[in-house]
């Protein structure tokens, strides 16, 4: 028997590769003859660079860039297998847990700092860049980080804005003339499964804003300023990008990168290609995979969606083990062959997440516990 694990990171507490380990160790103990591969996932949100690093023998590169409040902070890019390749995670430079929960406000956050790493990769000779376009903490539209490549935005006055979320309110006047000249050269491919649009109800502001901290009442305010802004950065560049499916990603950075002509892909799509992962489902029997929370939004081309419409193609049946299961969770039932929550009684997101190593590694040892004995019961069926 084969099994293939291939979570995504339970946000905020474990790494997607931490929870396959996890998964792995706890299936062997009952399953010590089974053949069990982890093979951890990302989507383009947290741990994307941590899977492709591991899965294509990467290296990392240190610096020190602005985070989402303009403070210094600690991050990296990778490097992939190639040598030739840069990989940028914009959680890891302004995501979301970066910021303090009483000051998530996307009027006051950056992607200032994103700019600063795609520079330095740049420089540093990359010109093939992977973008991991997730979890971030901004809804400026890129401005920030377009600042930090050298474009000029300019309030009524002729003054130049602060690169905060706020800007957006305030610009009258774009300049594109000094942006980097290496940007001619870059390719960008960038890794995101969110296919909306910069504005609009079905936009970055109304579906996503919320939950970085603007308020239900400030939702049309913020879109509406979005909208003047798209429309000043389309005629500075002679395009029309904010209907296009994916500029609403992570507050709008993909409208910036879809500037830069960058190219949209599915991130759960670059990490199995680099994974060689459906080739490993087609000979698997059976699939583990699970992410933070599982809900409706699940179905939305989240990580375990993707997982297992490879393993149905392939005739795999998948087993779906997450930290909670959420509203409108029943409707996953159509896609997995079994649902799971770590937790094991009434307890907090708190408690959960601070016991989640244990509580993963005997949900799964149950999981493997039934496995281990339908297995036996076919053995018995075809001995007798």
């Amino acid at each position: 028997m084969k099994i293939v694990i291939a979570p995504d990171s339970f946000k905020g507490s474990l790494t997607a590769l931490k929870v396959g380990t996890i998964i792995k160790e706890a299936f062997s103990k009952e399953l010590p003859d089974v053949d069990l591969e982890v093979i951890p996932m990302a989507d383009g949100g947290e741990g994307t660079l941590d899977t492709l690093i591991f899965a294509t023998n990467g290296i990392r590169e240190k610096l020190t860039a602005s985070g989402p409040l303009l403070n210094p902070v600690e991050t990296e890019y990778g490097v992939l297998g190639d040598n030739k390749t840069a990989v940028i995670e914009i959680a890891a430079v302004s995501g979301l847990p970066m910021v303090p929960p009483n000051k998530r406000n996307p009027i006051y956050t950056s992607t200032y700092g994103i700019g600063e790493v795609i520079k330095k990769a740049l420089e540093d000779g990359y010109r093939e860049l992977v973008v991991g376009l997730g979890g971030s903490s901004t809804n400026d539209g890129g401005l920030g980080m377009l600042q930090a490549l050298g474009a000029r935005f300019l309030d009524e006055n002729d003054e130049l804005l602060a690169p905060f979320g706020s800007a957006i309110f305030k610009v009258k006047r774009v300049d594109f003339t000094d942006l980097h000249p290496l940007l001619k050269e870059a390719k960008f491919t960038i890794a995101s499964d969110v296919n909306n649009p910069l504005t609009g109800p079905n936009g970055a502001t109304y579906v996503f804003g919320p939950q970085k901290g603007i308020q239900e009442t400030e939702l049309e305010a913020f879109d509406l300023a979005m909208e003047r802004y798209a429309s000043l950065v389309e005629n500075q560049v002679g395009l029309d990008l904010k209907d296009q499916e994916g500029a609403g990603a992570a507050g709008g950075l993909g409208f910036a990168f879809l500037i830069l002509n960058a190219k949209i892909e599915s991130g759960s799509q670059i990490v199995a290609d680099a994974t060689g992962l459906q080739e490993k489902i087609v000979n698997a029997d059976f699939v583990i995979t699970g992410e933070g929370q599982s809900d409706y939004q699940t179905l939305l081309g989240k990580v375990p969606s993707f997982i297992s419409s490879i393993a149905k193609e392939a005739g795999v049946k998948t087993i779906l083990l997450s930290g909670s299961l959420g509203k409108g969770y029943e409707a996953l039932y159509d896609h997995f062959l079994s649902c799971h929550s770590i937790a094991t009684g009434p307890m907090s997101l708190g408690e959960c997440m601070e016991n989640a190593e244990i509580l993963l590694y005997n949900q799964a040892r149950n999981i493997a516990l039934l496995i281990k004995g339908i297995s036996e019961d076919c053995q018995n069926q075809v001995s007798n």
